[in-house]
């Protein structure tokens, strides 16, 4: 299956309400518009036959010992493919300006830069749409040599070149070949628009350079507010613009990811749609944003959610649906896309998430800890969702649910559920008091001191030593790593420390944690998984903050490695360190953004204390790895 690039081999480029994945070789391999959750037009990385794609590369068969490397352009979301070869060395820089500040359009515009820094080289580029995720083959219309529309249904591209270049229609696509020398370039774009919209003007270098002027200063201004000075600047710095490329701009709500359908395990079903908004993932982005000094984010999100629960209840009744579309669309009806393949044959392919009608009582503890800004709940508005969803779940927090994983194996009574019910109300009663709002205090505190009990006599287990999974079992959870930081267990509290030695023992390898054993805990679907790379920093952090400052370190730099070409990351870890599941996750960017926080944080608390000890102002501590890695699950 070399028809398909390992999913590790792409960047991400965005304009803030779309984003497209271009492979290191110079492929448009995915690409939905006008918005994250819209149906592709470029859709080959779930089906190199009929999904559609648009490669501008060297050219190969002309080129002997062409080597081929990309990264980004320091601090922004540009992407540069090199190619180098013993004739020439040339680029293509692909980007899309952002459209913060704009409402919901329905224009959004692909940049693809070309020149050449030295010698000769010869480019190919070869356009071929497939609209509505590979069901539609597009109308071609050759407008001339440097303009071509492709029409599809609801949607129309356009292809534009700068002079120079001469476009041909082949077989329904469109191709073309040129030859740079050092100091030439050539651009084109892909626009896509609702069906009937104008062709765009005409495209000129002067233009295009115009516009990658105006992308790099926008991610260059917007990372200036960045408020993270620690040891690992480059690797924050690159999740933080992950997580915004994330962000739909004209309601600030957060996705998940960028892609839906590729695999947690090659050829398996564990292949979900991650385009939307969940509530869960949501809040803890804007958190990790909210941490490195972003507060607009934080603002415009915490708007959202108000507005989702203004809207009154949802299908299943509940205040809160754990999942939305970005315009706040409670609908995500999952259909599969038989003709599709799969990336590398992992079917079913589908589109949409049936999870939405789920019951997932966590998400308000989430959604509570997004609502109050340390003890601050702002606006009125907010205060009164709050509060409402706070006395419904007075009434409806002791149930049993699905859990944040999201099983498809029957509910349970999980910890982590229960967790996160315990932080919804604490967070209630925290901004009742800090900002003097009316609340029903006594049953707030009553059903927030019910849960806190029930957690320590029933989602503790004696014989384990440890929290487990749910109530009846003795299964470990690696979510359960957050228990310290929502403030429920100190970090040093000799059960959290017998927790965190079970995990490590059945959880970790290698430094890299699963998120549970499915042979023990069956989640209701066929096959595995790897590792959970949220889980994999979440360690990192628990570790940090209980003082293992020594481990933590050996394990967040391990985790590094595990990085791509261009510093983001999946969702999982394979077998043999492949890259696993949709890409980019914000899942594993803002928990590396909290476990490289809580490393500098520990760190610096930890050479305070040597310094006080010992009256030596060189005083660190010993950050060498443990005496052997932890145990394999």
């Amino acid at each position: 299956m070399d028809r398909y690039a390992p999913i590790a081999e792409h960047g991400l480029i965005g304009d803030l309400q779309t984003a497209a994945l271009v492979s290191s070789s110079g492929t448009v391999d995915w690409w939905c518009t006008p918005r994250f959750d819209s149906p592709s037009v470029f859709g080959s990385l779930l089906d190199a036959d009929r999904g559609g794609y648009c490669r501008l590369a060297a050219d190969s068969s002309a080129e002997s010992g062409l080597t081929v490397r990309q990264l980004y352009l320091s601090d922004t979301a540009i992407l540069i493919t090199r190619f180098m070869s013993p004739d020439g060395v040339g680029e293509v820089a692909d980007f899309m300006v952002p459209l913060d500040s704009a409402g919901p359009q329905s224009t959004h515009r692909i940049v693809r830069a070309v020149r050449v820094v030295r010698g000769t080289l010869s480019f190919t580029l070869v356009c071929r749409p497939r609209f509505d995720y590979g069901r539609a083959t597009p109308r071609v219309d050759l407008a001339d040599e440097r303009s071509a529309a492709f029409h599809g249904p609801g949607t129309d591209l356009y292809l534009q070149a700068t002079p120079g270049v001469a476009l041909r229609e082949s077989d329904g696509d469109i191709v073309a070949r040129f030859t740079l020398s050092a100091g030439e370039g050539a651009a084109f774009t892909l626009t896509g628009t609702d069906s009937g919209g104008a062709m765009p003007s005409e495209l000129s270098l002067g233009q295009v350079a115009a516009e990658l002027d105006a992308c790099r200063a926008y991610w260059l201004s917007w990372l200036s507010s960045c408020t993270y000075t620690g040891r690992w600047q480059d690797a924050v710095n690159r999740s933080a613009i992950a997580l915004k490329l994330l962000t739909y701009g004209p309601s600030g709500a957060p996705i998940a990811a960028a892609t839906m359908g590729l695999p947690e395990q090659v050829g398996g079903e564990r292949n979900w749609d991650y385009r939307y908004t969940w509530v869960r993932d949501a809040a803890l982005s804007v958190r990790a944003l909210t941490d490195l000094g972003f507060y607009e984010e934080a603002l415009a999100f915490r708007r959202w959610l108000r507005d989702r629960i203004e809207a009154g209840r949802t299908p299943s009744g509940h205040p809160l649906q754990i999942m939305y579309r970005v315009d706040g669309d409670p609908h995500l009806t999952e259909e599969t896309l038989e003709h599709l393949e799969g990336y590398k044959g992992s079917r079913p392919v589908r589109a949409g998430n049936a999870a939405a009608d789920q019951l997932q009582l966590d998400i308000y503890g989430e959604a509570a800890d997004a609502l109050v800004a340390d003890g601050d709940i702002g606006a009125i508005r907010g205060w009164k969702a709050l509060t409402g969803v706070l006395d419904w779940l007075t009434d409806h927090w002791d149930q049993p649910d699905e859990g944040i994983w999201e099983t498809r194996g029957g509910r349970q009574n999980f910890t982590y559920s229960r967790l996160m019910t315990w932080v919804a109300f604490e967070r209630g009663l925290r901004a009742a008091t800090v900002s003097s709002r009316p609340a029903d205090v006594g049953r707030w505190t009553q059903a927030r001191d019910a849960v806190f009990q029930q957690i320590l006599e029933r989602g503790w287990h004696e014989e384990r030593g440890a929290f487990v999974q749910h109530f009846d079992t003795d299964v470990l959870d690696a979510s359960l790593l957050l228990m310290p930081r929502v403030g429920f267990i100190s970090p040093h509290d000799p059960d959290w420390l017998s927790t965190l030695d079970a995990m490590n023992d059945e959880l970790v390898s290698d430094s890299l944690v699963y998120r549970y054993n499915p042979q023990a805990s069956p989640d209701g679907l066929r096959g595995s998984e790897g590792t959970f790379n949220l889980c994999s920093f979440l360690h990192v952090e628990a570790l940090a903050r209980s003082g293992r400052i020594g481990q933590a370190r050996y394990a967040f730099d391990k985790m590094l490695t595990y990085a791509n070409h261009v510093g983001l990351f999946a969702e999982e870890i394979g077998p043999s360190g492949e890259q696993l599941g949709n890409f980019p996750q914000a899942f594993t960017h803002l928990s590396l953004i909290s476990a490289a926080t809580a490393l500098d944080e520990e760190t610096a608390k930890h050479r305070a204390r040597s310094r006080r000890a010992d009256g030596s102002p060189s005083a660190s501590p010993k950050l060498t790895p443990p005496s052997q890695p932890p145990a394999p699950a």
